[in-house]
């Protein structure tokens, strides 16, 4: 009965659109349910019926409390909560600190998405008026434009770079309290990229982005048929699933079950596949000149699953690797190492 019940859901979610059950970590999950059975079996071993039947009632009620945890947690990473409010979420994040207080000036604009729906962008001109083209600047989870962007946009900005600080929806001064860890903020890159001519952005379009943002940019490519001048990827990661995966053990953390469970509930609340949000996928559809910046000694993302990325680009690409830092603002720990980069690139787009 519990089969054909586990069926009948696989078939809903894949009819839906909602879930793959085919893109599943199923050699895992086999694993994973296997061991557990002949672990119960070998228990129960000799048992009698009614200790049996207490073992059975054990299992089942340790597979709903670690669903229900794992429900409640894929909420609170992916929801935000404002200041003062009782729900369950992350904090939300806000921009502390606006263009101005780096001596920048800028002007704040408010891109509709729907009727109940906008991001919110920061517009800097560059430092004279004959501006080279325009950056779009994107934030990684739980960053905002005036956490995450300032410092590379002032280097941009020096650069002589008109740099377009954007709010993904749900932190900042855009709308909404949720994220889905790149997958729909693919549709905001859009929605920006869109309204260039609209906000009379000067090209060439460079896109950059950071960790999170990255996912987005790729994603925005691949399925939203952008086609930006070049772009520019700090901190990217390959895999979702890998991802959380790497998170859990950077903190010595059983990452089984627990990332698949994660995106399992996570992919169900927001209506979408995260297994299958791959920016290791997405790449093969980009032709224009890319740049990556990644830190040697970063936990979340090993140098492996940035090589594969870079092997499936399609057009000019360069990695740029900075050997001691982390998963860090790259920026911020070797200024110097970042500018000299961003400028040779730059020449290369000339």
């Amino acid at each position: 009965m519990i089969s054909l019940e586990l069926l009948v859901a696989l078939y809903v979610l894949n009819h839906t659109g909602i879930l793959n059950p085919w893109q599943l970590p199923w050699k895992d999950i086999i694993v994973f349910l296997g061991s557990g059975g002949i672990a119960c079996l070998l228990m129960g071993w000799g048992w009698g019926r009614q200790q049996q039947k207490w073992l059975v009632r054990g299992m089942v009620i340790a597979f709903v409390g670690i669903n229900a945890i794992a429900y409640v947690g894929a909420y609170t990473v992916t929801h935000f909560s404002s200041p003062g409010e009782l729900s369950l979420g992350l904090p939300r994040p806000i921009n502390s600190r606006v263009p101005t207080d780096m001596g920048l000036e800028y002007v704040t604009h408010r891109l509709p998405i729907t009727p109940n729906e906008w991001l919110e962008t920061w517009l800097i001109p560059a430092q004279n008026s004959l501006s080279q083209g325009t950056v779009l600047l994107f934030p990684g989870n739980g960053g905002s434009k005036g956490k995450q962007l300032l410092a590379p946009a002032k280097v941009f900005n020096e650069l002589n770079y008109d740099t377009l600080l954007v709010d993904f929806r749900g932190v900042g001064g855009s709308s909404g309290n949720t994220t889905t860890l790149g997958f729909r903020e693919s549709q905001d890159v859009a929605t920006v990229v869109n309204q260039a001519e609209q906000l009379n952005l000067q090209p060439p379009l460079i896109l950059y982005g950071v960790s999170m943002g990255t996912a987005a940019i790729l994603q925005a490519i691949a399925q939203e048929n952008i086609e930006p001048d070049a772009i520019i990827l700090e901190l990217p990661f390959a895999r979702l699933l890998n991802a959380v995966r790497s998170r859990w053990q950077a903190i010595d953390f059983p990452a089984f079950p627990t990332s698949e469970l994660l995106i399992f509930w996570g992919s169900l609340q927001q209506g979408f596949n995260g297994f299958a949000h791959n920016p290791v996928t997405y790449a093969k559809q980009v032709n224009c000149p890319t740049l990556v910046f990644q830190g040697k000694q970063d936990k979340w993302t090993k140098m492996t699953e940035i090589e594969e990325l870079l092997q499936n680009f399609r057009g000019a690409k360069q990695l740029v690797v900075f050997p001691t830092a982390g998963h860090d603002l790259l920026v911020t720990v070797d200024q110097q190492q970042w500018k000299q980069s961003i400028e040779g690139f730059f020449q290369d787009l000339s």
